[in-house]
């Protein structure tokens, strides 16, 4: 007789082992049918807890927590008030402690799983894991998210805020959140109360109509600047010149603000134009000893002091000697560039995106650096195109998805001594570098540093030797 297996809506009691790299819980379950993998949010590492089976696939399941059986003793109360419903942190629930271990744990479970038995050093921490983000990107909407308790009344289709877990349609109204300074908190309370004082229509991501789409703020530590960019989908005066002129008097602070135009109907905050309405249009961050011009459309890392940390665990594991060459690829508007710059004698960085390399050339301008060289293009095709490389060392930094296959052939000939491998997405850099190992590169050193605390993310500094 065939046992029945786990149902939609069938109770589970689950030990919770580990965090995966979507913030859940992942653990194992017991049933009369078998041994079960269980993911579900909220739920810790060395907790037993009760869960509810949302869909199952082969010997793994998709659950909801429903009770907490035995907590963790690192089980901490969400700082936020929107935790649970806002799609952004799903670890504000597990004390920082924890969420370092759970990062460590991720790194080194991706590694092995590529075949890669290498110590994984502890993840260097924040000081402060909240309030830490530069930047933020806030949408406006028509479909508000209705939160669990909250007032009868409230209006229900105008909001500016986040989208709420795995639902992109709505808009959560955002009135605080704790991973942004305070001053962005106070922005947007008057960017949301300003907008609907002057009746001016959110966007609709159904109908693909209304004025206003997106608020985006950023600012520097080093100086205290504040760039505001509102995006709309045109560039309708009339109105928007009153709603910033209102949102600037009320918030002197604001050092530089922009409107992008983006009238087609892909949800992002970057438009086919900008138009600089106050200030310069951009701000001034410090980073390294290095002062950097960061505009709105900048690629910039989103927490500087840990961005600061990231920058002297790269120039440690590089080492650059004074009289040698360096290449840097998908090196965006330079953070790393030009550090290694001021240790070495050249660097040359490689950057698809043009505005970004527009930035990277701005900003070794004006720190004085004459030593670095940046190449606008497909990182593929640039290498392709250069045949044999003379450089001592590389740095790649590439985006989520890794390095392309034949990008990981061409390095694997590079005459460098080292490579250092900086990864924000850990399982992408552990197959690239299973790649390389059968070319000669030994990975040496795994050191994870946490940019994005409250988060499952983790950027890993990953250092290669080739072995003769």
């Amino acid at each position: 007789m065939q046992l029945r297996k786990p149902k939609r809506d069938d109770r589970l009691e689950v030990e919770v082992e580990r965090i995966d790299e979507r913030g859940q819980g992942v653990g194992r379950a017991l049933h009369e049918s078998g041994e079960y993998r269980v993911a579900l949010r909220r739920a810790l590492p060395g907790e037993r807890v009760a869960a509810q089976v949302l869909r199952r696939r082969g010997d793994r399941i998709e659950g909801r927590l429903l009770e907490v059986l035995r907590a963790s003793e690192e089980r901490s109360t969400p700082p936020c008030g929107h935790y649970g419903a806002c799609g952004g942190c799903s670890l504000q629930d597990l004390a920082y402690s924890g969420q370092l271990r759970a990062k460590r744990e991720l790194v080194e479970l991706a590694l092995a799983n590529a075949g890669l038995h290498v110590p994984v050093e502890p993840v260097l921490g924040a000081a402060s894991p909240l309030r830490y983000r530069n930047k933020m990107d806030f949408t406006f909407g028509t479909r508000r998210w209705v939160e669990v308790g909250e007032a009868e009344g409230a209006t229900r289709d105008f909001a500016l805020g986040l989208h709420p877990r795995e639902q992109f349609r709505k808009v959560l109204d955002i009135e605080r959140c704790e991973i942004q300074p305070q001053a962005f908190d106070r922005i947007l309370a008057t960017a949301r109360r300003l907008a609907l004082e002057q009746a001016l229509p959110a966007w609709d991501l159904v109908k693909h109509e209304g004025l206003l789409r997106h608020v985006v703020l950023r600012t520097s530590v080093a100086t205290g600047e504040i760039l505001v960019q509102i995006t709309t989908s045109s560039e309708a005066p009339e109105l928007v010149q009153p709603y910033v002129a209102a949102l600037l008097a009320a918030h002197p602070e604001i050092t530089t603000l922009v409107q992008a135009i983006n009238s087609r109907g892909a949800t992002v905050a970057y438009g086919e134009r900008e138009l600089v309405l106050h200030g310069p249009g951009s701000i001034r961050e410090r980073l390294a000893g290095l002062v950097y011009r960061v505009s709105a459309a900048s690629f910039f890392q989103t927490n500087t002091a840990q961005a600061e940390r990231l920058v002297e665990v790269v120039l440690e594991e590089t080492a650059p000697a004074a009289h040698e060459r360096g290449l840097d690829l998908y090196c965006g508007a330079g953070t790393l560039t030009l550090p290694l710059a001021r240790r070495c004698a050249h660097v040359h960085g490689v950057e698809l995106v043009e505005a970004a390399v527009a930035d990277g050339r701005r900003n070794a301008e004006e720190n004085g650096l004459g030593n670095v060289e940046f190449s606008a293009g497909d990182v593929l095709a640039w290498f392709e195109s250069k045949g044999a490389l003379e450089c001592d060392f590389v740095v790649v930094d590439p985006p989520r998805a890794g390095l392309h296959a034949k990008v990981v052939e061409l390095l694997a000939r590079v005459p460098a001594r080292r490579l250092v491998y900086v990864s924000c997405h850990i399982g992408s850099a552990a197959r690239d570098l299973a790649a390389l190992a059968p070319h000669g590169w030994n990975v040496t050193r795994v050191r994870p540093v946490d940019l994005f605390p409250q988060t499952p993310h983790v950027e890993t500094v990953l250092t290669l030797e080739r072995v003769s």
